[in-house]
């Protein structure tokens, strides 16, 4: 509970201190595990916080056109950044913050783990990448997503797994670093780390911004690639997920997340099943309801048994 209080407390200083702490709070459900409940009467449109990713990563077709740390777009015409060195930055102060864990990444010759990963299409063995070399930096500690739940894996993917964990010890191991830090870097370290990126993780979609932003995305989009990346989150982890959600997870312009009421939503009180839980949607919304929970049973491992799909909507 310290560890959530203090997540609530960061959520509130990136709110802006004059609207005070976050209106939520988590708490335990009767069936979902926990979830998150508004501590007094929400209006429709109103933020109800932000948040910054834990960890994050550019889809590997776009790492020298969206910023290796907030995932913003280079815009059309943008002449400022640089994309040298195994990355774009959008600006300085990114640069800056990634600089520790990226110089770690500098330093390893990756192309046995980034071909494996990209024969097989696969996303978020890139992000567990990044969390050892922030590990390894100090950007970050070794059990920082422990609080997270898990996804159930089947033993094929283990395999498969213990197959990545392997190019990613040896690259690290090859490019010199010491014994001493990486320690943590054990197999089950990697897919204790993958377990929860994998449920955890958010496809990050912006809104454009401006005009120019607004055709790329629309480029984007028509090309099917409106995600810019992929990102992992604290509190936002924490929200359920409905077909008919009453919250809303937005992206604006980097990968700092914002969550808005989408009606009016009454104060959960404690220990009332009565009490209506804010919750997001984990896909599109606008599938039927066979695809839906095809999707939801497949890749979150639960069977959806929110309103709008026992009516059959």
């Amino acid at each position: 509970m310290f560890l959530l209080r203090r997540l609530l407390s960061s959520a509130a200083a990136a709110a802006g201190a004059s609207r005070g702490p976050p209106p939520i709070r988590v708490a335990l459900t009767e069936s979902s595990g926990r979830g998150v409940f508004a501590t007094r009467p929400v209006a429709a449109g109103e933020l109800l916080h932000s948040a910054e990713p834990l960890v994050s990563h550019p889809a590997p077709s776009l790492l020298h056109e969206v910023c290796y740390i907030c995932l913003r777009r280079k815009a059309a015409k943008e002449g400022r950044g640089s994309s040298g060195g195994g990355g774009y930055f959008c600006s300085d102060a990114c640069r800056e913050h990634a600089k520790g864990f990226h110089d770690v990444g500098k330093r390893v010759d990756w192309s046995l783990f980034d071909e494996h990963c990209s024969s097989r299409g696969l996303k978020y063995p890139y992000m567990a990448k990044r969390l050892a070399c922030m590990v390894i930096s100090g950007a970050a500690s070794a059990d920082c997503l422990n609080i997270l739940q898990p996804a159930r894996l089947h033993q094929g993917t283990l395999i498969e797994m213990e197959e990545e964990f392997l190019l990613l010890e040896s690259a690290f191991r090859k490019a010199g670093f010491q014994e001493e830090v990486r320690k943590f870097l054990t197999k089950e370290w990697y897919i204790n780390v993958l377990a929860r990126i994998r449920i955890n993780a958010f496809r990050v979609e912006l809104i454009a911004s401006s005009y120019e932003d607004l055709l790329t995305s629309a480029a984007a989009s028509v090309s099917c690639d409106a995600s810019v990346g992929n990102a992992v989150y604290m509190l936002p982890s924490f929200y359920n997920h409905d077909c008919d959600p009453n919250t809303h997870i937005v992206w604006l312009e980097n990968a700092n997340v914002k969550l808005k009421a989408l009606r009016d939503i009454e104060e959960g009180m404690e220990k009332c099943s009565l009490s209506e839980e804010l919750r997001i949607c984990y896909i599109d919304t606008s599938m039927d309801v066979h695809a839906r929970q095809k999707i939801l049973e497949d890749g979150f491992g639960f069977q959806c048994r929110c309103l709008r799909c026992l009516s059959g909507d």
